[in-house]
This record gives C-alpha cells, sequence and structure tokens, in this order.
C-alpha cells in the first residue's frame, strides 16, 4: 500500500512541478509540460513493477500513435481562450480531441494500426 501512495505522489509532484513552471514563465511551462514526463515515469513505473520488456515497448508505442491527434487541439484551445472563456474551450478542447482521435483510429486501421 505504501508503495501505491509513493507512486501517487512522486506523480503528482511532477504534475505540480509543471504547473509551477508555466506560473514561473509561459515558454518555459509550455516546455516542461510538452516534455514526455508522465510518459517516462510510467515507463519506469512499469519497468520497477517488473512488467515484460513487450509490455513496456507497446506502451511507448501507443503513446506516440495516440499523442498526434491531440496535438491540433492546443492550438485551438488557445485560440478559444480568450474568445469564449476557459470552460467553454476546454471542452470544445475534449470534445474535438475525441472526434479527431477516432477518425485518426479509422484512418490507421487502414494502415494495420489498431488504436482502438
Amino acid at each position: 500500500m505504501s508503495y501505491l501512495v509513493i507512486k501517487y505522489l512522486l506523480t503528482a509532484l511532477v504534475i505540480v512541478m509543471i504547473t509551477e513552471a508555466a506560473k514561473l514563465n509561459d515558454k518555459l511551462g509550455g516546455l516542461v509540460a510538452a516534455l514526455p514526463l508522465i510518459t517516462i515515469i510510467s515507463l519506469i513505473w512499469l519497468y520497477i513493477d517488473q512488467q515484460p520488456a513487450s509490455k513496456i515497448a507497446n506502451h511507448a508505442y501507443y503513446t506516440f500513435w495516440y499523442v498526434i491527434p491531440t496535438l491540433p487541439m492546443f492550438l485551438v484551445f488557445a485560440w478559444m481562450l480568450p474568445k469564449f472563456g476557459f470552460w467553454p474551450a476546454l471542452l470544445t478542447y475534449i470534445v474535438l480531441t475525441a472526434i479527431l482521435f477516432y477518425g485518426y483510429a479509422q484512418l490507421l486501421k487502414r494502415f494495420n494500426i489498431h488504436l482502438l
């Protein structure tokens, strides 16, 4: 149980560090947020939890494919936020990301890459 608490605390610490960096400097916050810190932590936890190399490799592989359709939404969110406010921009971001991801997954099926 304490191992799980440590995992939660360390992972949460990374998220807090990202938000604090963003408060200090927009560019630094964006840079730190763009780093695949959560993925790196996930890979480390999978390794420490003695998951097979194939499981860890699959995690990295699918993370790559899942990130791509989320990228355009950052620009949509940044454009919408000053015009419509935080919650409408965030909701639109989430809905458009889901739609884009679904279409992207359908497209990748044609190349024998199955995300859904």
